[in-house]
């Protein structure tokens, strides 16, 4: 059996919400007075409202995982799912109201920009305190100081306080100092949102590094698929508390991806979808219709005819349409022009045929956008509207392979045709 890093069982966390007590004795007397008279706290700010002291709300519920010792493994979810619950648990920076929770090494930890940094406090000042925090020795930091600060790029600012730092420069020393001190546990909590793309990479290779040479084991918080996808190799799925899938990172990304608010129908009402104001919605699109088809799920090189319907302002307006194809992560895969449609005032409607032979087995969504191209260059966007949801299964046509969108994409290109020339013409 593999040595476990982490262990987390049957763990729940629970919170009394609102103010546990008033700032002051008079303050607390005045608001028993006014509860015994029916009346509104005096002290409560405007609009604040005043919770039961005794109301609870059950951040996580009786949620187990293990991590392996040298896995990378991703936390995702929605938005109070519980992912920076489990890590300040995991962290012990609560502690959790049942279950147990094991840990197997030391433990290094960025739960946000600047985590345990004093304002106060030089940046060399904060690379010894926060080595210090970790149980490293004077001599251990020494050894790895130089390669700390050409790491974290702030050479020249490491004897400036941090709180004259940026927000860039702080997540930067913050990483560097994380993924270089001897732990054996690393716990990153949206550590990349702050930093520049160049660095965001430099940090991701760090941590393939650490994992792959140094057999650490990473625990990873973030909403970025794309970063979850190149460094994770399994993820945890949390849903209101609980885990609601472990496996593999692209069935992890499919499933918190998944979306129960888009109906699985051949039909797409887009007429009150909400549009952002930047578009000028000379055109609004109503609906998409995917007719001679029963079903969303399709098989590899089917191709189906579908309608858009657009309600236009004016007559005789120039309108272009485009589709843009997504994966279930939400990256760009390609896009397919309409060219320009015919469009009379009032309710217009054209019909497209969509083939699927371009496209690996997986789950898509599309995006439809009407716009309008200047001869300047310049595009007006009309409207746009996410209006369909669809899957590929594998058929006979293709090839019966299990495809990993992370290391070989979403887009089919044409075969390669070999070229046969006489000697003369190589």
């Amino acid at each position: 059996m593999e040595e476990l890093a982490i262990r987390v069982e049957h763990v729940s966390k629970e919170y009394r919400l609102g103010a546990i007590g008033g700032a002051t004795l008079k303050g607390e007397i005045q608001a028993k007075i006014a509860k015994l008279r029916h009346k509104e706290n005096p002290n409560l700010k405007i609009g604040e409202k005043e919770h039961n002291k005794n109301e609870r709300f059950l951040a996580l519920n009786d949620m187990s995982f293990d991590v392996k010792k040298g896995e990378t493994v991703g936390i995702i979810g929605r938005n109070g799912a519980g992912k920076s619950t489990i890590l300040k648990l995991i962290c012990r920076v609560t502690a959790p109201t049942k279950g147990n929770i094991y840990l197997n090494g030391r433990i290094t930890s960025m739960l946000e920009v600047g985590t345990g940094f004093h304002p106060e406090l030089t940046g060399r000042e904060n690379v010894y305190l926060n080595g210090a925090i970790l149980g490293m020795t004077k001599a251990e930091i020494d050894k790895k100081f130089d390669e700390i600060v050409e790491f974290s790029e702030v050479g020249q600012f490491i004897d400036t306080p941090v709180k004259r730092y940026s927000s860039g420069m702080k997540v930067k020393l913050a990483f560097a100092v994380a993924s270089h001190l001897d732990s054996e546990i690393m716990i990153m909590d949206e550590v990349l949102a702050v930093g520049d793309v160049a660095f965001q990479n430099k940090c991701i290779d760090r941590m393939k590094k650490v994992a792959e040479e140094e057999g650490r084991t990473i625990l990873y918080v973030s909403h970025n698929m794309a970063t979850v996808k190149s460094l994770c190799n399994r993820c945890v799925v949390l849903s209101h508390g609980q885990v609601a899938f472990e496996g593999e990172t692209e069935e992890a990304i499919a499933v918190y991806m998944a979306d129960d608010n888009l109906d699985n129908t051949t039909f797409f009402d887009t007429s009150h979808a909400k549009r952002l104001p930047k578009y000028g919605q000379k055109h609004l699109l109503l609906n998409l219709h995917m007719f001679e088809s029963q079903s969303t799920v399709l098989e590899y090189g089917d191709k189906f005819p579908f309608r858009i319907t657009w309600k236009s302002g004016n007559a005789d307006d120039r309108m272009l349409m485009k589709m843009v194809i997504n994966g279930i992560d939400a990256t760009p895969v390609g896009v397919i022009f309409g060219g320009e449609l015919k469009s009379e005032k009032g309710i217009n409607s054209a019909e497209f045929i969509f083939d699927t032979s371009y496209l690996v087995p997986g789950k898509y969504t599309v995006d439809v956008i009407l716009y309008d191209q200047y001869d300047s260059g310049s595009i007006l966007y009309h409207d746009r509207a996410t209006a369909l949801r669809f899957s590929i299964e594998h058929s006979d046509k293709s090839l019966k392979l299990k495809h990993w969108f992370k290391d070989w994409g979403n887009a089919v290109l044409p075969c390669i045709e070999q070229i046969i020339g006489d000697d003369k013409n190589v």
